[in-house]
């Protein structure tokens, strides 16, 4: 995990310290706010030694799915197409010449369903990671700070003023006591603004050498259909 702060321009880091209260209530329920906003769409953009890939669309994080599409940059378009996506599911819609935005309505043919990689895959670590940030309650405020989560500065990301924090390190939020990001991935860096709601994650993974990046609100939401075969948890 990238223990280092890239930062944007704009951007004034003076951390790491510790949480005010008030930091800690915003970390606390970043995720619960993406579970009661029922979706948000999002761009995540993965790292790779053979280029880099783009995801594009929305999550449910209500029925916890995500569905979109993906782009290669720097490689073939093999990876290049629809894909939908559970906790413990991926199905992909392989296309040539994949459209720059994932039609609503999913194909109803050409899915191929395969288990979710928990190691070894860069694209499943971050729709796993992606899928994770929202939850249906609130992180517990006072523990975040025991836990290894700490102010690290502020920038201005796409008209909104930010706070950067870091979640809880993975040594600790595994142990249960605390949970505000995925764990198992060390200290997720988060872009929240005053009211709670997140605008980056930023996050490394065991198979990407560079972190991935997270952007949510670049698009308009689109609510997520079910492509067929798929289940959303309700």
């Amino acid at each position: 995990m990238a223990t280092f702060l890239i930062v944007d321009s704009g951007s004034a880091p003076t951390g790491p310290r510790e949480l005010s209260s008030d930091q800690a209530g915003r970390l606390a329920v970043t995720r619960f706010l993406n579970f009661q906003a029922g979706g948000r769409a999002l761009t995540i953009d993965v790292p790779g030694t053979a280029g880099r890939l783009t995801f594009t669309g929305s999550i449910d994080y209500r029925g916890k799915i995500g569905y979109g599409v993906v782009h290669g940059t720097g490689r073939d378009t093999s990876s290049d197409g629809l894909i939908q996506w559970t906790a413990t599911t991926v199905f992909v819609h392989p296309m040539a010449n994949a459209p720059a935005k994932a039609p609503a309505r999913p194909p109803g043919s050409g899915w191929y369903g395969r288990p979710l990689q928990r190691r070894g895959s860069s694209l499943d670590s971050s729709l796993a990671i992606a899928l994770k940030l929202g939850n249906d309650r609130p992180d517990n405020a006072e523990l975040l700070p025991q836990n290894g989560a700490a102010w690290v500065g502020r920038d201005r990301l796409d008209g909104h003023q930010v706070d950067i924090m870091t979640g809880p390190s993975a040594a600790r939020a595994t142990t249960g006591t605390a949970s505000s990001g995925p764990t198992g991935t060390g200290a997720v860096r988060y872009w929240i603004g005053s009211d709670g709601t997140m605008y980056r994650v930023r996050v490394g993974v065991a198979s990407a050498s560079e972190p991935v990046v997270i952007d949510f609100d670049t698009q308009k939401y689109v609510p997520v259909r079910p492509a067929p075969g798929v289940s959303p948890a309700r």
